[in-house]
């Protein structure tokens, strides 16, 4: 048989392509045809390509904070190092939350959109090589929004074992936060993950009692009936407003301090 072969670039351009080509029409009374989206100017198919490219070069984003971590000095002797680890929820937090952890020797490496096999992949460059005392992560939700593909439970709670595991074989204590409540994704409507959050966080909670690792539960403070985020603490039921990160502060404190005396 013969196999054909073509290029990233070739590969993206034709998928680029497709996403234009209009499906077969099917016949219906004229008052209730759709109407054709408008096709995309080749400056945009350019666009979308040239971005499908860079996010396939960097899949992980390693690129995000590795000047940071270049000019991080050694921690400080007697002030514990502490990684904040995690997506938009944890990329927010010091820009929303302002007053959060002042003085604190505490580093943010929150990714926006990121799911738990990218942060797998970064685990190292961006935590190990930190050497800080604890890693607190939180993640997930991302993955039951299937941001980066299809994710079965399983594979989430795998990454979460690698990481903890990861950060283990290097002497970094861990603190597993649950996931935080989510009625609903506003960027991926109709999945109903409510369900699924409570299922992570209930393998997340025994997890962390086998493995003596600290659980940070967000969920119950700001839960509501639905498993939706309680009216006002988010700006559009997924990500923390200020008042929701106030709520989320004192409770990664308690974990810091369990952890560092563990």
């Amino acid at each position: 048989m013969k196999r054909i072969f073509c290029s990233p670039a070739l590969f993206l351009l034709t998928a680029a392509a497709a996403a234009q080509t209009p499906a077969p029409a099917v016949a219906a009374p004229a008052a209730a045809a759709a109407q054709p989206a408008p096709a995309q100017t080749p400056s945009q198919i350019a666009a979308q390509i040239r971005t499908m490219s860079a996010q396939l070069a960097d899949w992980p984003q390693l690129h995000r904070y590795a000047a940071a971590n270049a000019a991080l000095p050694p921690p400080t002797p007697g002030q514990p190092r502490v990684v904040f680890y995690g997506d938009s929820i944890t990329d927010a937090w010091h820009a929303i939350g302002a007053t959060a952890f002042a003085g604190k020797p505490y580093i943010n490496r929150g990714i926006s959109g990121q799911t738990t096999p990218q942060m797998l992949v970064r685990f190292r460059q961006d935590v190990v090589n930190l050497h800080p005392q604890v890693v607190l992560i939180l993640a997930g939700t991302n993955d039951i929004a299937g941001n980066t593909g299809p994710s079965t439970m399983e594979m989430i709670e795998d990454n979460f074992a690698s990481m903890a595991d990861i950060a283990k074989a290097n002497h970094i204590r861990v603190i597993f936060s649950s996931v935080l409540p989510a009625f609903d994704y506003p960027w991926k409507p109709g999945l109903a993950p409510a369900e699924k959050i409570r299922a992570l966080n209930a393998w997340m909670k025994s997890y962390c009692a086998a493995n003596n690792i600290v659980y940070l539960d967000y969920y119950t403070a700001l839960a509501d009936e639905r498993g939706g985020m309680k009216e006002g603490t988010s700006r559009d039921g997924v990500h923390p407003t200020a008042a929701g990160y106030a709520i989320m502060e004192p409770l990664a404190a308690s974990a810091i301090t369990q952890a560092l005396t563990q």
